[in-house]
């Protein structure tokens, strides 16, 4: 009964060892702004016609007669952003990693980081994209493509994108 007392008495302190070591270097792996948690391929880097800087955009659901909705991912480096746009039907956008704003245009410029679930209402202007310091990784979902997917407009400007709240308010 003592060997089998002492045996997971044992076991449990490795399991309990391992589990505190893993903790230990799961929080290394947060804490490093430049280095996202990759969920999907990074995919091709978007036109400099409809971002600033560098975004790169994997299509993960084409649109099709039956879904009628799109859904890719859409990985922002520090700094990079959208330029204003809409979508016929709205978007929906979820953050899985990073930090960034979300701007509907006349509102203000919003926080948006891992976690976040954002909502474009169909036919309204808005833009997207990374904080200065940190990268930012998105799904979106553009629902009824049937109706269009998305309607691109001007840059937003450097001006527009500095007034968004500094990374020391995060």
């Amino acid at each position: 009964m003592k060997n089998h007392l002492k045996m997971a008495l044992t076991v449990m302190l490795c399991v309990l060892a391992t589990a505190c070591n893993n903790n230990k270097n799961q929080e290394k792996m947060n804490t490093n702004k430049s280095e996202l948690n990759k969920i999907f391929p990074k995919g091709k880097k978007g036109s400099g016609e409809t971002f600033t800087g560098n975004a790169y955009n994997i299509g993960l659901v084409d649109a099709d007669s039956t879904y009628t909705t799109a859904v890719g991912n859409v990985y922002f480096e520090p700094g990079a952003r959208s330029n204003w746009h809409s979508h016929p039907a709205g978007q929906i956008l979820i953050i899985t990693d990073g930090v960034g704003y979300h701007q509907i245009e006349g509102q203000p410029v919003e926080i948006i980081k891992k976690g976040s679930v954002v909502k474009c209402p169909p036919n309204v202007r808005h833009w997207h994209g990374a904080s200065a310091d940190v990268g930012l990784q998105q799904l979106y979902i553009v629902p009824n493509t049937e109706k269009g997917i998305v309607n691109w407009e001007e840059a937003v400007t450097d001006e527009e994108y500095n007034t968004s709240p500094t990374n020391s308010s995060l």
